[in-house]
């Protein structure tokens, strides 16, 4: 991919284009990682799991107890909705931050588009996001209520979740391939986000105009994590959400196009 390439207008949804049309590379890699870490472990695909079943019953078991008269069963339910959209969310934003300096040779090569090692770092969430699904139908099915039109609601809200990947992924890497810690820093502030945003909690516990509850609703994954758990929990989905989430979509397309069209020729001598 050379530089003049990369500064015409429409270099970033051109060349992703391509990528989407030339699957072979980064839909390919991104499974045969996921049979490596499988196979490096004596239990395998189950390993794989693990994580989430720790999250949702381990933690969720937990946090339930110090929910007001002890919690619900449909707590493992809210659990396992919220942390799969924040784990899909984070692993690609903490992916996509050290995806080209992990890809130096390749991208020295110039046989590669940039726009192919993002779709990586976004497949690697979308496997990390079907890790999930086991334990969130485990949870659902304990919770014995689940709003249909909510589910189909979740598709399209999933949708939009992963174009906001896209983005990010697309503005990070950039960020990451100019400066080296930058996906050091991103994995330190990742147990705060995870802290900040209504998983293991409900909203409802952070009193009303505090410093805290201003916090969660600037923070984003409290809005993805939302528009995606409301639904399929029969609950309506706040208006500020909606807003939060349609302005964040378009801002961050715009300014994913700029940036890429401005500094994606300098990733080879970034990394």
């Amino acid at each position: 991919m050379g530089a003049r390439g990369s500064a015409a207008p429409g270099a970033f949804w051109r060349e992703l284009a391509e990528s989407l049309r030339n699957p072979e590379f980064w839909a390919l890699s991104s499974w045969l990682d996921i049979i490596v870490r499988a196979r490096k472990s004596r239990f395998g695909v189950l390993w794989l799991l693990a994580p989430s079943v720790v999250y949702v019953f381990g933690l969720g078991m937990f946090f339930r107890g110090l929910q007001p008269g002890g919690g619900s069963s449909g707590f493992f339910a809210y659990v396992a909705l919220g942390a799969m959209v924040f784990r899909t969310l984070m692993s690609s934003v903490v992916g996509s931050a050290s995806v080209f300096n992990g890809s130096q040779s390749f991208i020295m090569d110039g046989h590669m588009r940039l726009t192919d090692f993002l779709l990586q770092s976004l497949a690697k969430s979308f496997f990390d996001f079907c890790m999930y699904l086991p334990v969130v139908a485990a949870a659902l099915v304990i919770l014995g209520d689940v709003s249909l039109p909510g589910l189909l609601w979740a598709v399209l809200a999933i949708a939009v979740i992963y174009l906001n990947g896209l983005w990010i992924s697309a503005v990070f890497s950039l960020a990451g391939a100019r400066f080296s810690d930058f996906s050091q820093l991103l994995n330190n502030i990742s147990i705060f986000l995870f802290l900040l945003t209504p998983i293991i909690w409900y909203p409802e516990m952070m009193p009303e105009g505090s410093l805290r509850a201003h916090l969660m609703r600037i923070n984003p994954f409290y809005h993805f994590v939302e528009i995606f758990r409301a639904p399929i929990l029969g609950e309506p989905v706040e208006v500020l959400s909606l807003w939060y989430v349609g302005i964040m979509t378009l801002v961050g397309l715009l300014v994913a196009t700029f940036a890429y069209r401005r500094y994606a020729r300098y990733v080879p001598l970034w990394i």
